[in-house]
């Protein structure tokens, strides 16, 4: 199932997404996300998804970001592939959901798109082994890790480059059921697609990620790893439209401003 947050008439609400229409339900993301008898939640209430405006659908204490986990981006680079996973973090005021405009900073003369799938975290995690991992996932959802390429290569580290606001475009829902290790991820910019590869092609899967991340740190409920990005990265211009598909959950839309 597909679970959106979303805004009418001035007020913030939760839905399942059903087709083209949003059945409001009486609970917060984390309960949906944890439920197996969502249909205990369901209100009356049904909106057309053009009617609303979709928000972010989780709001994380933290993101925490993958970077060079596709082997067919390590053979673009022509890097090795890491032997354990290499990770960064950005922060929750990065956070912008489906339509919003991505904001190119003034300090920056080279912004990237990144498409990755995005890992829900549905119940605290804490040491967790790789073969327990699924039952702290709630579901996943498409991301977009917008980077300052410049300012990453003159830092010398990631988190400038990583943490301006509107860096992180998330949504536009959650999928609670979907199976991470064989789905098509793409990106087009103006319409031409730049990136299109498929998560089988990840170094560490999610249930690795899961695994290594949370024997560093307490992983909360909401929180999201972004899992790292294919092949085909490249620079976004004012005025660009980027859009990220993953299949099984939906597509992702920006436009830089």
């Amino acid at each position: 199932m597909k679970i959106i947050q979303f805004t009418n008439e001035g007020k913030q609400k939760i839905g399942l997404l059903e087709d083209n229409h949003i059945i409001e339900l009486s609970c917060s993301v984390i309960e949906a996300i944890n439920s197996s008898q969502i249909e205990k939640f369901k209100k009356d209430s049904i909106y057309k998804i053009e009617d609303v405006k979709i928000n972010e659908p989780v709001l994380p204490s933290k993101i925490i970001c993958v970077g060079l986990n596709y082997k067919d981006h390590a053979a673009e680079l022509k890097m090795d592939l890491p032997e354990e996973p290499i990770i960064f973090m950005k922060p929750p005021t990065s956070v912008i959901g489906h339509l919003d405009n991505i904001i190119y900073p003034s300090s920056s003369k080279q912004l990237d798109y990144e498409a990755e799938i995005g890992i829900i975290i549905s119940k605290e995690a804490h040491k967790v082994k790789k073969n327990e991992a699924e039952e702290f996932i709630g579901g996943y959802t498409v991301f977009n890790d917008v980077t300052a390429r410049d300012l990453q290569q003159k830092d010398g580290q990631w988190t400038r480059a990583k943490s301006f606001d509107t860096f992180a475009p998330i949504g536009p829902c959650i999928e609670t059921e979907l199976d991470p290790m064989n789905q098509k991820i793409s990106l087009k910019l103006n319409g031409e697609i730049k990136q299109n590869s498929n998560t089988q092609n990840m170094i560490f899967d999610a249930y690795e990620l899961i695994e290594f991340i949370s024997n560093i740190m307490t992983l909360k409920p909401g929180d999201v790893i972004a899992t790292g990005t294919p092949p085909g990265v490249g620079s976004m211009q004012v005025g660009d439209t980027v859009e990220v598909e993953i299949e099984g959950i939906g597509m992702l839309k920006n436009v830089v401003e």
